[in-house]
């Protein structure tokens, strides 16, 4: 972290957390604390990463994006 009142250290991260907010935690009442984790598990792990595209990466999922990167180093040695 840098100091005070610089934002962009925690963009990445309001964004998830904002997007995970509107996406699926305000639309439903949880029962447990358990479900809720699997509930936030499930949409990072089943969807924010694997099929979510996303501006930053060309509108790639992050998985795809992750997997074209490492062809691309592979493919250089």
């Amino acid at each position: 972290m840098s100091r005070r009142g610089n934002c962009h250290d925690n963009t990445l991260a309001e964004s998830l957390f904002q997007l995970l907010k509107r996406e699926r935690i305000k639309r439903n009442v949880y029962a447990t604390r358990e479900k809720v984790r699997m509930e936030i598990f499930e949409y990072i792990e089943m969807f924010y990463n694997v099929k979510r595209r996303h501006g930053s990466n060309n509108q790639l999922s992050s998985v795809e994006y992750e997997k074209r990167y490492e062809e691309r180093l592979f493919s250089v040695y």
